[in-house]
């Protein structure tokens, strides 16, 4: 088994996840899952996305924060916080990045008066990948205890 420090790990996980990714978000109201996409963008080690503040998706988000989040070969468990509209960002970095990123979803979809930034909190996150003999494992991450594992999954050629 490798020596896996959380550090080694958060490096993995934020490069697999670049400047950008659509994925797919998940979360449960009053007992009722619902999975929808999202545009997700990665600066400053954090994740972020937009989502008008009057969908259900956001009612049911702010409702109860606990989602899981897919990206390809990531999978996130955790909470998500909102920071108000998009537009009333300090420096307005997710604006400018959307813009740059997202641009056809950043013209059909900007209302600046109803779109709030959504942050999401990680909990533990599951990174699957494999090593140069393509010999699978996964790395697994608990942020509050600051913490990972390296488990290999393949054991034989």
């Amino acid at each position: 088994m490798k020596n896996m420090t959380f550090e080694k790990a958060s490096e993995i996980l934020w490069n697999k996840l670049g400047d950008h990714k659509i994925a797919q978000i998940a979360a449960s109201y009053q007992d009722t899952p619902s999975i929808r996409t999202i545009s997700a963008i990665m600066y400053d080690h954090r994740i972020f996305f937009k989502t008008d503040k009057n969908f259900d998706k956001t009612k049911q988000l702010l409702a109860n924060p606990k989602i899981a989040i897919a990206f390809y070969s990531v999978y996130i468990q955790g909470h998500v916080i909102n920071h108000g509209l998009v537009v009333d960002e300090p420096g307005r970095v997710f604006e400018q990045k959307y813009k740059e990123l997202f641009w056809q979803s950043y013209n059909a979809y900007s209302h600046e008066d109803t779109e709030i930034l959504i942050e999401v909190i990680p909990e533990s996150v599951e990174i699957w990948d494999e090593d140069e003999n393509r010999m699978a494992y996964q790395i697994l991450m608990d942020f509050d205890k600051q913490t990972a594992q390296y488990i290999p999954y393949d054991t034989h050629q």
